[in-house]
């Protein structure tokens, strides 16, 4: 017979587990070839194979190319990392070299073993 705190902690395994599995979207609008925009672009790049493996698609935004994106996508600052999905969606405005504010910032989850130091900035 099962109590309600073994239930709970069911509960609780179960949407870790499906937090482990989730698939996430992300979009980084960067503005122009700018050394700014590199090195978001990389460290997007870094945070997500660091701490998503492989369970994300992350799309970039030029500004200059896509200006429509701005009003669209409600953005103020580039560059922006938004997570669209899964909900609820949020951003970070800057280089994304602060790795355990930008995973805070966005409710992504950390990884034991990975590198959570800050990244080139």
């Amino acid at each position: 017979m099962s109590t309600p705190q073994d239930e709970t902690l069911e509960r609780f395994g179960d949407a870790l587990a499906h937090r482990e599995r989730s698939w996430y979207e992300l979009t980084l609008i960067i503005s122009g070839a700018s050394d700014l925009s590199a090195r978001a672009v990389a460290n997007a790049r870094h945070l997500c194979d660091s701490h998503l493996g492989g369970r994300y698609h992350l799309s970039v935004v030029d500004l200059n190319e896509e200006p429509a994106s701005v009003t669209s996508g409600h953005v103020l600052a580039a560059p922006t990392l938004v997570k669209n999905h899964p909900l609820p969606v949020r951003k970070f405005v800057g280089d994304l070299s602060r790795t355990n504010r930008v995973l805070s910032a966005l409710g992504l989850p950390t990884v034991a073993g990975a590198d959570n130091a800050d990244v080139a900035g």
